[in-house]
């Protein structure tokens, strides 16, 4: 979120002409500690998406144990 574009510890995952990211990394390193080039147009999305998609299932695995546990 902001605070953490504020402190420089965002991710970003680019997709697109990898000019044009190298244009732009230099931009998005001062919001992110980590730039990712992941290759043409699309592929940062993905690869975005399969990231909270990875987070999703953790976090739905955590709650189904702690349900669990209380029961």
């Amino acid at each position: 979120g902001v605070g953490a574009a504020r402190a420089g510890n965002l991710t970003f995952m680019v997709g697109g002409v990898e000019q044009e990211f190298n244009a732009a990394k230099e931009l998005l390193t001062c919001m992110g500690s980590n730039v990712v080039y992941c290759g043409e147009v699309g592929t940062g999305q993905a690869a975005k998406i399969c990231n909270n998609m990875l987070l999703a299932i953790s976090m739905i695995g955590t709650a189904e144990a702690m349900n669990l546990g209380i029961r």
